[in-house]
């Protein structure tokens, strides 16, 4: 199978690697010629447009910061690929804009497979995604050994199910990275060791992938630069809208969102995701600096 890759940012770039580095004949695009070459240098061939990837590609994988970037792109990429073919895309993306784009792919005999991903930049790296997969399941197949090179399916349901699966997956993670920075200020203000209360979150009710994996971040004071406020925004207008879309009561969504808003508004859209943890500190007149050899895992 030819593989085509386009997009190779902060999680793109990474999953291609690993694709290349098992073996796979993958050519890869992206707009930065130096991403380009990181991939090129496990083993992929560089194309020199996203239409000559989609072009030769049985599976084209797309890897985009936005639905808007998918729209803009992906139509042209969609007209010259091959009958028979597989696009799967790995946004976190608009469900309606996948199901409109579904529909052309299905006028040139192109099949379609949603695949995004959690587990962030070191999950990447490492081959520990999880993919949120949805679609007709012998297509899912089709694509399936190389998702398990870069980590495991779970599979959604019909194609749009995956994107609901991970908006969830991202609420729920939103909520709590903005409450948080509220439990760690109230117990360091409260006079208990920071250390101390990390150790007792992570053996407790109050365990989280937040508490587990984003904490360093805040105790080191950079905050994660691997996401940023904008696509936290994004994320969250996503699930504002399918919200609506549903009428479901989502007031504490609402709540986190416009704490992200704000700290985006404070910080700059392209700062840090956990600064909405900063508001928190600054607010309190409180420090959340832990000393230590904290790892930035995106460097993993």
């Amino acid at each position: 199978m030819k593989i085509g890759y386009i997009g190779l940012g902060n999680m793109g770039g990474p999953m291609a690697i690993n694709l290349a580095k098992s073996g796979c004949d993958i050519a890869v695009y992206d707009l930065e010629q130096g991403k380009i070459a990181q991939v090129v240098a496990y083993g992929a061939t560089a194309a020199a447009s996203g239409k000559d990837v989609a072009a030769q590609a049985d599976i084209l994988f797309t890897s985009f910061p936005e639905p808007r970037h998918v729209a803009a792109a992906v139509p042209a990429l969609i007209d010259v690929m091959q009958a028979s073919s597989v696009w799967v895309d790995l946004t976190t993306n608009d469900r309606d804009l996948l199901l409109q784009l579904s529909k052309r792919a299905s006028a040139r005999d192109v099949s379609v497979v949603e695949a995004p991903v959690t587990g962030a930049v070191d999950g990447a790296r490492l081959g520990k995604l999880t993919f949120f997969v949805g679609g007709e399941k012998g297509i899912i197949d089709r694509v399936r050994p190389y998702f398990e090179i870069m980590g495991k399916v779970v599979e959604c349901g019909p194609l749009g199910a995956g994107n609901v699966v991970k908006l969830i997956t991202n609420q729920i993670w939103f909520i709590n990275a903005a409450a948080i920075g509220e439990g760690l200020v109230l117990g360091k203000k409260a006079g208990v060791d920071l250390l101390v209360l990390w150790d007792a979150l992570k053996n407790s009710v109050g365990d989280t992938f937040v508490v587990r994996h984003d904490v360093p971040s805040i105790f080191d004071g950079h905050y994660d630069p691997s996401f940023t406020l904008d696509l936290c925004c994004k994320d969250l207008r996503l699930i504002k809208e399918l919200g609506e879309q549903t009428r479901t009561q989502m007031d504490m969504t609402l709540l986190a969102r416009a704490k992200f808003e704000e700290a985006r508004a404070a910080f700059g859209g392209g700062s840090p995701e956990l600064l909405v943890c900063k508001l928190i500190e600054d607010a309190s007149e409180a420090d959340l600096r832990v000393e230590g050899n904290w790892t930035k895992h995106w460097e993993v």
